[in-house]
């Protein structure tokens, strides 16, 4: 357009907008920015690349700030605060003036259309909730679209089925083949959808009510202290038992492995106190006098082997 006006000047485009702090006034105060022309538009995009002109990035930006709280309404359903989204949004918004270049011929508001979503939509998968949903490409295509078009089939509904959750066969197959994903994919990101989070520790006081997942899903077997325990017992349990038994005479010997390691077919030990004593020709009592020093012997020999 020939003799457009020129593009005005101002030193701190910044001061005509207002906190988000107060996210009406910031709202009303961004509708009320002037929309640039082509003409516009094309001569701060080549002050901003030819000349690094952030006066004229600041033009930009300030333009399309409308943009930004119009994309972030469409994911005011996910629970976070609007706030937080449009300056998300507004992230997106100077990334994409910053690699804006008038001489493709595409206006900025397509442009800047891709890089605001795509930094609302990395905001949402990071504080929807405290375990990320959604990692893979396929995963976050399903995590925006399943919502609505889950709402899109309730709305074809009868009243008996408005307060079902989950998905029939026909409506998976429907995503499955409108998206392009496999249906095993459509059903786990349900399942994650239809799910919360749950701390695995405690939130209360100590009670009954305070019973959590990690007092059950805690594998004791796999916990170190256990695990050189059971090894700690199983070496004395063997190499242990052996160097203690050395330790004894022989007839100590004898009588500790009848009376304690010895187990005969019918699953009862070895031989008792009055056998021990008839064959060595003492009494039970005598039998039963060596067996315990035997056996401090071996706790002793045992302890210093630990």
């Amino acid at each position: 357009m020939a003799g457009a006006s020129p593009v005005p000047m101002l030193r701190d485009p910044w001061a005509l907008v207002p906190s988000l702090g107060n996210l009406d006034a910031y709202v009303s105060a961004v509708n009320r920015l002037p929309m640039l022309l082509l003409e516009e538009e094309q001569s701060l995009g080549r002050r901003l690349s030819e000349h690094n002109d952030l006066e004229a990035a600041g033009r930009l930006v300030m333009s399309h700030l409308r943009l930004v709280v119009s994309v972030s309404r469409q994911y005011l359903g996910y629970g976070l605060p609007h706030g937080d989204l449009i300056q998300e949004g507004n992230v997106g918004l100077m990334k994409a003036v910053k690699r804006f270049d008038p001489s493709h011929g595409v206006r900025l508001v397509s442009y800047a259309l891709h890089w605001i979503k795509a930094e609302i939509h990395e905001y949402v998968l990071k504080n929807w909730r405290m375990v990320k949903l959604a990692t893979t490409k396929a995963q976050r295509k399903l995590f925006f679209n399943l919502r609505s078009m889950k709402q899109g089939f309730k709305g074809d509904a009868d009243d008996a089925d408005l307060h079902r959750s989950t998905l029939t066969d026909a409506e998976i197959d429907i995503v499955a083949r409108d998206l392009n994903v496999k249906r095993e994919e459509v059903i786990e990101m349900e399942t994650r959808l239809s799910g919360g989070d749950v701390a695995l520790e405690p939130q209360t006081d100590d009670s009954e009510e305070s019973y959590a997942p990690i007092a059950y899903l805690a594998d004791d077997s796999a916990e170190p202290t256990r695990v050189l325990d059971a090894q700690r017992r199983d070496v004395l349990a063997s190499d242990g038992i052996s160097l203690a038994l050395d330790v004894l005479d022989t007839r100590s010997r004898r009588i500790v492995e009848e009376r304690w390691l010895k187990v005969n077919d019918n699953g009862s030990g070895g031989m008792t106190l009055h056998e021990l004593a008839s064959e060595y020709g003492v009494s039970a009592e005598r039998i039963r006098q060596v067996e315990v020093a035997a056996m401090k012997k071996m706790r002793k020999a045992l302890a210093e082997y630990a």
